[in-house]
Order: structure tokens, then sequence, then C-alpha cells
């Protein structure tokens, strides 16, 4: 398994004659599969509400979702389910799927009762995942209908960077409208997984089977990437790099022994690029070629049992000009436009917390338009939908605001039948 490394400028030429200019890096990583790349095991961990509010056909249908996860791991693969109300304990202790059918009868035993902790099921989640981490691909789907009444939100977070440090992703997924889409989006980001809404029952199986197919496609775990800049190369003080595929995250960075700045990316997966988007201030330069940043990606290959791989250095240029036309990329200019609506959507989420209905609509349009330039209909859709319910003096409802979320962070996929 190899990685594809591309970074591109999002316009690649430099006017010479400016002390001062600013550019967008973007940085495409995916991995690519080899004809001997033997099948990487995977390692999941359901951690699943079972409160009392999860009663009915909420609890019925997830545990048929749970069900139908069970049947598609093949030998080799491991699994472990934690269920939690205001208390939490581990129903499937961490093991390969050997007896799958016992587990699917554990499973079905399940019944709601109860308040809801979400941080001890998440801890518990994280002890069993843990596990089995070894050469595998560990990711955790943690669903919830609830607040987190019994628990400590900010202990969900600390957990959540606990697993990113262990190399464990968590995926988030909110079922019905009265889960706190701030609390499962930052345990999502952290972990650098998915946050998913499943807003009604029937919805659980496909989006189950979604996130499932999703981490098949992993190829390489633990990845970062490294960033240099050249002298006279800085990034912005504020929000200086994200994620912006196949989810938009704000990333934190971190600094390597060696100087270089290096960015957490989790799991590589096949068919689906991570692209990162850097905002960069360039000093003058001199005209001709110019070498502006390095970029390279350390990685662990479970399928050939190596840790700490690195690629090869790639060099990012900048095409510096007297005569200055714009160059510009269109897939990094699709970046931009991806953070661009995040970031507009979350200002009208502040706004709108803060009593300004008016400068929150304006927001949500202006975040539909954004939607509507990169090609995202059906976010244009549901963005602008929230904006004329708070402009005709109608109120967000619990769903607005979770489908507002969901289309700011990411494109929506049509599911393929199982």
């Amino acid at each position: 398994m190899k990685v594809s490394l591309q970074p591109a400028l999002n316009d690649g030429n430099l006017d010479a004659n400016q002390l001062n200019s600013q550019r967008q890096l973007g940085i495409s990583i995916s991995a690519i599969a080899e004809n001997q790349d033997r099948h990487v095991p995977l390692n999941l961990c359901l951690i699943l509400d079972h409160s009392g509010s999860m009663n009915g056909r909420a609890l019925e249908t997830v545990k048929k979702a749970a069900i139908r996860l069970v049947d598609r791991l093949n030998p080799g693969d491991r699994l472990s389910v934690v269920v939690f109300d205001h208390r939490a304990k581990v129903l499937v202790p961490s093991q390969s799927i050997e007896d799958p059918e016992k587990i699917k009868q554990q499973i079905n035993r399940l019944s709601a009762d109860g308040g809801t902790a979400i941080d001890e099921g998440l801890r518990l989640g994280i002890e069993e995942l843990a596990k089995g981490k070894k050469d595998t691909v560990s990711q955790a789907f943690l669903l919830t209908d609830g607040e987190n009444e019994h628990g400590d939100n900010n202990r969900c977070l600390k957990f959540a960077q606990l697993a990113a440090s262990y190399n464990l992703t968590l995926n988030t997924l909110g079922f019905g409208d009265n889960w706190n889409q701030d609390v499962l989006e930052k345990i999502a980001d952290a972990g650098l997984g998915t946050l998913s809404y499943i807003q009604k029952p029937e919805q659980a199986v496909e989006e189950f089977n979604r996130l499932f197919s999703r981490i098949q496609t992993v190829g390489l775990t633990n990845a970062y990437l490294l960033l240099s800049l050249m002298p006279n190369v800085r990034l912005a003080e504020l929000k200086p790099i994200a994620q912006v595929s196949p989810d938009t995250i704000e990333l934190p960075l971190q600094q390597e022994t060696d100087g270089r700045l290096s960015v957490r990316l989790g799991d590589l997966m096949k068919d689906a690029e991570r692209v990162i988007l850097a905002n960069i201030y360039l000093g003058q330069l001199p005209t001709g070629e110019q070498a502006i940043a390095n970029v390279q990606v350390r990685y662990d290959d479970p399928a050939a049992n190596q840790v700490g791989l690195v690629t090869p250095n790639i060099p990012v240029y900048a095409h510096v000009v007297k005569n200055y036309q714009a160059d510009p990329n269109p897939q990094v200019q699709h970046s931009i436009l991806a953070l661009a609506k995040y970031r507009q959507t979350q200002l009208a989420e502040t706004k709108l917390q803060q009593g300004d209905r008016s400068g929150a609509a304006t927001m949500l349009q202006t975040a539909a338009k954004t939607a509507l330039q990169m090609g995202d209909k059906s976010a244009a859709t549901v963005l602008q939908t929230s904006a004329t319910q708070l402009q005709s003096g109608g109120d967000l409802s619990e769903s607005d605001r979770k489908k507002t979320r969901i289309v700011s962070k990411t494109v929506l996929q049509d599911t393929p039948p199982q």
C-alpha cells in the first residue's frame, strides 16, 4: 500500500512586485492499493445508547443495524459492543469474529432503560477498542439520542483526544432530534471520524452500512501530514489549517522535534481523498520557480505490519513573475468554497445563539450561495430553507439545526444499496 500525495496552490503564479501575498495550499492524500496487498482486519466497537428514550422502534432498529454489521464482518475481524444508559457496561468484549450468532443473540437481548452517560460509554468503548488495535483498522461508532444528562461533556472531549492519541477513529451518530450536535461534532472531529444524523429510525441500517463501507476502504492508518515552510513563508495565525474532505474539520497543529509542523490525518482511504487546506502568507520572492514548502506523510501500513513509514518529500513551487496573471486551480478553489460554507454556517449559528436572527439568516443565505457555487445543491437547499424560516419570523427546529450542521461539514452522498 502506498500514499498518493498531491499538493497544489489555489494560484500557482505569484506577483514579484508584491511585498506580501496570500495563497491557499491544497493537499490531497489517499491510499493507493497494490495487487499484493492483503486484507486489513477491522477492529470495530459499537457504543450504543439504550436509555429509556430509545425504547420501542428506535432501539429495535439500532439492534437490527448492529446485527447487519456483524453479518458483514469477516473471520479475523474484531468486534466489541459497549452499551450505556446512566451507567455503561461491556455487552460484547473485544473478540475475533468466531461465533457471530452468539454475538447477535447478546445484541438482541438489549432493552431500554435509564438515563444517558455518554462519557462512560466512550471510556469503556475506547478501552475495548484499544485491546485489538494492533495491525488493524480501529474505529468506533457512538450512537446516542439524547443529551449527556448523567455525564460530563468536557470528559467526552478528553476521551476523544485520548482515542486519537491511541490511533483510534471515532464516528458519532445522532439519533432523532434531541442529541447535542456540539458534543457529537467535537467527539467526531477530535477522533477524525464523521458526524452522522439519523433523523428517522428506518435510516439506522442505511447509515451504519454507509459508515461500515467507508471503513472497509481504509488501507493505511496513523497518518500525519508533515509540513515545512521556506524562509519568508508562514502559516496564518488564526485557523491556519483545516480538512475539507471527506468532512470539514478545523485541525490542530503540532510541532515535530525537527521543527516541522505536523497535522494528524488518521486513517487513509483507498477510494476517497483526505483534502487539507493550509492558509499561507508569502513575502516578496525573486522571479522564477521558487520552492515555498515541502510536504510529506508519515503513516502505518497494518497489512504489511509496518509502522512509521514516510513518503518522499514533495516540494511545492510558486511561479514568481513580474507580469502577473492569475493561474487558478479549480480543485483548490472548490476546497476553499467547502471551507467557506462551513465557516459561514458556524458564524450563522453563533449569531443565532446571540439573538441576532437577521444576521444569522444573512449568513445562512451566504452559505447557501457558496454551496451552489461548489455544486452542492442539497446543502444549498437546506441552508436557504433555514435562512427563509428565520426571515419569516419562525424558529429553527432541532431537526433544521442538525441538518444545517451536517450539510455544512460534508457533501451528502446517496448511499448505494447493500
